[in-house]
């Protein structure tokens, strides 16, 4: 059997200096790592989007994941590929740049295995992008865990600031999944060993600096977000930030090189920026802005991921990347399987491989609650896209897009995992279609309304349909969020938990709502909220398939990101330090006697 890893070793890779120079970019622009990779510096990238115009911009989002898992980006990168090859034949398409977030090691060696694509729509070399890459993640905790050991470090010489050791916010972290940190004590061994205290450990992709450092446009931008991070409290309730004990500038050298976007290619050699990585179940879900930013000056379309279903991951780029960089999408792609339809229509994992059409149209309800929340709350036109599967079958399919298409929504299949961007071509065009035409100066200002036909489609609270006109619609360049940041923090929860995910209400104890007043009172109030609930339900509950309706968002905790500019809000029960499975992926993974690494993905 033919895996991803055995696809991507036998591909042959351009070099990385003809990547860059397919954006306009010498070799003098770039700084290689090896002759597959390269950073491109903050100050190229300044001089290109100087000089340019923004392409258009292109997210790829989801319905609610399953554990079968549904191919989000191995989908991003067929489209890119697929736009690349449909501008062979209509070379005024334009040419498209991917921008993905890297992948964590927690997921590599945990449940998931590789996260760099798949089949013939991969990012390539998979192995270095899936393990160490160029060395960003390790810079992020190391930034992280300094401003950890220097806040210790000041208590434990005299505590000049006061800091309060039972108000510590920040948490050390490591780029594994380890439920063994998620509670531990520090400060043992005497005198000498610091101040004891308790203590957990995030995942990397959880932590604050990750958030400020995929949202930062500049190393000045960097160093200001992260000396706004709040570190702890004093004794009085003063906030403790990273500027109080000094540690700015030096997290900042630790980040210089890190912040320099990185550069790939895909198995049929489009550039791709691979920079940065949160959850969207845990954090905000999208890639630096930076890389953003460098595709869209570079390419005429911009196709980029955001974590997870769009309940998490697609609310979040809009609501918090979108509204910090200024740019908004002209399109978005809702990836889609048949097994994760009857999977929401109520069948189990080991059986969604079996023809079931009226399990599928049973799970219509959650694929339609997301196009809807896309169309009727932002705006956005959606494209659904069927990653094909070799268990699905041509009626089986046939009936799901009939489906949508009887409601007015796009829906085209895709075979890109199979046969890379050429089974993308259909999706590819479709694309171009809701954006409005060929790719170029668009983005933030295109003008692509799509259709002027009427839509009927479910509304976001999942039953009621809903008819609404584009030419009612605003225009793809005109910025519709879900909430107003002057809303109180609390409405702001609530307004997302019911908008967007179909809640009766919310659940928020006594000691969220004092936390909650506390941010206000501290000058925190008009931040964007980023809500950290599973992933595989627009519940807190996970095993609530489909489009749950009446059901309470429980909220446990909120955390201020104040460098990052948000309020996190952790509901249900999810948590920021993953753990392995009882088999984990890593069991698989291997070298052999000539050193090549076996069994990743």
């Amino acid at each position: 059997m033919t895996t991803d890893l055995d696809i991507a070793l036998n591909a042959e890779l351009d070099p990385i200096v003809d990547v860059a120079g397919g954006l306009g970019l010498d070799a003098k622009d770039i700084i290689p790592y090896g002759w597959t990779k390269a950073k491109v510096p903050i100050d190229v990238l300044d001089t290109a989007r100087a000089s340019s115009t923004d392409g258009k911009l292109i997210l790829v989002t989801a319905m609610s994941p399953t554990p079968a898992g549904e191919g989000k980006t191995t989908t991003s990168i067929g489209l890119a590929d697929g736009l690349n090859e449909l501008a062979r034949s209509k070379p005024e398409v334009g040419k498209a740049v991917l921008a993905l977030r890297e992948p964590s090691m927690g997921p590599v060696f945990g449940m998931k295995g590789g996260a760099a694509g798949g089949g013939y729509a991969q990012v390539v070399p998979m192995e270095d992008i899936n393990l160490h890459f160029t060395g960003d993640f390790a810079a992020i905790a190391s930034a992280n865990n300094l401003a950890a050991t220097m806040l210790d470090n000041h208590i434990h010489f005299g505590n000049d600031l006061d800091i309060d050791p039972r108000r510590i916010h920040i948490r050390r972290v490591v780029d594994l999944n380890d439920r063994a940190l998620r509670g531990v004590v520090i400060g043992l061994g005497g005198i000498n060993g610091g101040v004891p205290r308790e203590d957990s450990f995030d995942i990397v992709v959880a932590s604050e600096v990750m958030a400020v450092f995929c949202l930062s446009i500049s190393l000045t931008d960097l160093k200001e977000r992260l000396g706004r991070i709040v570190l702890a409290h004093s004794r009085a309730r003063q906030p403790i930030t990273v500027s109080d004990i000094g540690a700015a500038g030096a997290m900042t050298a630790l980040l210089r090189n890190a912040l320099a976007p990185n550069l790939v290619q895909s198995l049929e050699h489009t550039p791709a920026f691979i920079h940065g990585g949160p959850f969207a179940n845990i954090a905000h879900g999208c890639n630096s802005l930076l890389a953003t930013k460098a595709a869209l000056s570079l390419g005429d379309w911009t196709v980029t991921e955001a974590g997870f279903g769009a309940d998490l991951g697609a609310e979040k780029f809009l609501d918090i990347k979108c509204r910090t960089a200024g740019i908004w999408p002209s399109a978005v792609v809702v990836v889609a399987t048949l097994r994760a339809l009857k999977y929401h229509g109520g069948i189990q994992v080991k059986d969604v491989q079996t023809p079931n059409t009226e399990a599928i149209l049973a799970g219509m309800s959650n694929l339609e609650h997301h196009c809807g929340n896309l169309l009727n709350i932002y705006g956005l036109t959606p494209v659904v896209c069927f990653n094909r599967f070799p268990s699905d079958t041509d009626e089986e399919m046939a009936a799901a897009i009939e489906h949508l298409r009887a409601q007015g929504i796009a829906a085209v299949e895709s075979t890109h995992w199979a046969d890379g961007g050429k089974g993308a071509l259909p999706l590819a065009e479709a694309v171009v279609e809701a954006a409005g035409g060929a790719g170029g100066a668009g983005g933030a200002g295109a003008d692509s309304a799509g259709s002027a036909e009427s839509r009927t489609i479910h509304a976001e609270s999942g039953g009621e349909k809903r008819h609404e006109s584009s030419a009612t619609r605003p225009l793809p360049g005109e910025p519709r969020y879900s909430y107003e940041l002057d809303q109180p923090l609390e409405d702001k929860i609530r307004t997302v938990a019911q908008r967007i995910y179909g809640a009766a209400d919310v659940d928020l104890p006594v000691a969220v709502t004092r936390k909650l007043k506390q941010f206000t009172e501290e000058g925190y109030g008009d931040a964007p909220i980023c809500i950290a609930k599973t992933q595989y339900s627009l519940s807190t509950d996970a095993t609530l398939r489909g489009a749950p309706k009446d059901h309470i968002i429980e909220v446990k905790d909120v955390r201020l990101s104040a460098g990052a500019g948000f309020v996190v809000v952790i509901a249900g029960d999810i948590m920021t330090m993953p753990g392995l499975p009882k088999e984990p992926s890593a069991l698989k993974i291997d070298v052999d006697e000539n050193g090549d690494i076996t069994g990743l993905f």
